[in-house]
């Protein structure tokens, strides 16, 4: 086995892992993986990662929905609206700069990890596991179907915020309820590329067992991790790869900016975090889930 191919493999069960720990981060870990990695073109890359996260959110979906993490009317019902707003989206976003939809995603995504970690701030706002509303689903799914349509993402990172933070899901069960709704959109996107990209499926094949193995894994640890320290993690996975993209598209020296900022404040909030015991870092938000949680129980 050439030594790309071992290394693409390996890589792929990082996919699978976020997919089932986090319900996101497969499109943004895929193609990168797929491109320089294994190779592909970008057109070829893009459409092998809509078949590798939507078979790898289905089976997910499917071990969290086992261990009742799944609202399945809720997701359903999100994705029929996302694939409707998506496809709005990906009209409009033939008209705008590539650039342009890049910088907007990224800041978006800086927006959304400040707001997970934060969490919310009404102590009674408690988190929920019922279904939702349809229309507020509805609302919900088409707004973030047409920004994922823009951009071209996979939607995980908006769609468990939206579940978590509008929807009021725990973040376990938001993770579930996101992969039913990834699944759903990858596989009709996927369907559009096909008819344009001729795929080796072989190596798509490979990729996507890996990636289903380290879902397993994924969704193994999402019903471990305490729910506030599993919102916290998102929402800085979300921020280092908002940053990142931030980085790749800004021109210099604005990247390089960015950059040294950005190094500045991880080494300040490292060092605040282990070397501080009073840091504000460490104390858990009034109207966290956590908190929700331990004032029911008493």
């Amino acid at each position: 086995m050439p030594l790309t191919l071992a290394l693409a493999l390996l890589l792929s069960v990082l996919i699978g892992i976020s997919l089932g720990l986090l319900g996101g981060g497969g499109s943004i870990l895929t193609v990168p993986i797929l491109t320089y990695v294994a190779g592909m073109n970008p057109k070829e890359a893009i459409a092998a990662s809509l078949f590798v996260v939507g078979a790898t959110s289905a089976v997910s979906a499917v071990t969290h929905a086992r261990k009742k993490r799944v609202q399945w009317r809720t997701g359903l019902i999100f994705g029929a609206a996302g694939m409707a707003g998506a496809f709005g989206g990906g009209l409009l976003g033939g008209r705008i700069p590539g650039t342009i939809l890049m910088i907007a995603f990224a800041l978006m995504m800086v927006a959304t990890s400040l707001a997970m970690i934060r969490g919310r701030k009404n102590h009674t706002d408690a988190t929920h596991d019922a279904e939702l509303p349809a229309f507020k689903v509805i609302i919900e799914g088409l707004v973030v179907g047409l920004v994922t349509g823009l951009v071209g993402a996979g939607g995980g990172f908006l769609v468990v915020p939206a579940l978590a933070l509008l929807g009021g899901l725990s973040m376990p069960v938001a993770v579930g309820t996101s992969l039913v709704v990834i699944a759903m959109k990858s596989f009709a996107g996927l369907g559009g590329y096909l008819t344009t990209v001729t795929l080796d499926w072989a190596l798509v094949g490979g990729v996507t067992a890996a990636a289903i193995l380290g879902s397993f894994l994924g969704a193994r640890l999402a019903g471990r991790i305490p729910e506030s320290a599993l919102r916290k993690g998102f929402g800085f996975f979300v921020l280092a790869m908002g940053v990142f993209v931030l980085f790749q598209e800004l021109p210099s020296p604005a990247n390089l900016i960015l950059g040294v900022t950005a190094t500045a404040i991880a080494a300040a909030a490292a060092l605040c975090w282990f070397a501080i015991p009073a840091c504000p870092l460490r104390r858990t938000p009034l109207g966290s889930p956590a908190t929700t949680t331990a004032t029911e129980a008493h």
